[in-house]
């Protein structure tokens, strides 16, 4: 799973929370982002396989810090925490369900890894391993994480007002997100280093934060000043 995890962020962006598309960017693939963290300092461990699965290079093959259910449910916790103090001291308008949308968005993602990821999940530790395996079958993996991300889009658009000319820049990150899914489901390429795939990991993730950023930035003055 990959940009389907973005249709989480988007589907739980409403007004009504106020809480910004970038900070639920960063909420669904939080996992992601200690997960790499922990490879790159030799924590976690992962092998990069062509071939490994129709879908994906990747066997993380121990990762029981970031991706058991045991630690997403306790990261889940910390991230809702964390948001809630972090806008407590800084007077931040919020809804009090905000925190716990925070730690719902940060769970989805064990959630939606269970989908895809062969048995590689670890309940507890790095034991009793699950997964449905939707890896293996390239082309519904495909499906579902772009019918994901298009009914994702579509209730960011639906529950938000906001200006055509945000709207049609979220339409078009969308279409950009469609495209990194299709490289990366179906471009054939060299398996990277381990390392290197993490580092990925953190750039292109930290690089679609600062698109949805800026994204909810595009029309806000004249929006503000509106009558």
């Amino acid at each position: 799973m990959f940009v389907g995890h973005y249709s989480v962020a988007f589907a739980c962006r409403r007004q009504r929370n106020k809480i910004p598309l970038w900070v639920l960017f960063i909420a669904v693939q939080f996992l992601d982002y200690i997960w790499a963290t922990l490879v790159l300092l030799g924590i976690e461990k992962l092998r990069v396989i062509k071939g490994f699965t129709e879908g994906s290079m990747l066997d993380s093959y121990f990762h029981p810090y970031s991706h058991s259910l045991i630690t997403a449910v306790i990261w889940s916790a910390v991230a809702a925490f964390v948001y809630k103090t972090i806008c407590s001291r800084h007077v931040c308008h919020y809804s009090k369900s905000a925190p716990l949308i925070i730690g719902l968005a940060v769970f989805s993602h064990w959630i939606l890894d269970l989908v895809a990821h062969p048995r590689d999940l670890p309940i507890y530790d790095n034991a009793a391993k699950v997964g449905f395996g939707l890896w293996n079958y390239r082309d519904t993996e495909f499906a579902l994480e772009i019918a994901l991300l298009a009914g994702g889009i579509a209730l960011y658009l639906t529950r938000n007002a906001m200006p055509a000319i945000r709207k049609g820049a979220v339409i078009a990150f969308g279409i950009a997100l469609v495209i990194v899914q299709i490289g990366d489901t179906y471009v054939p390429r060299t398996p990277l280093s381990d390392k290197a795939t993490a580092m990925g990991v953190w750039i292109f993730y930290t690089l679609f934060v600062i698109v949805a950023f800026a994204i909810e930035k595009i029309g806000q003055r004249g929006q503000t000043n509106a009558p």
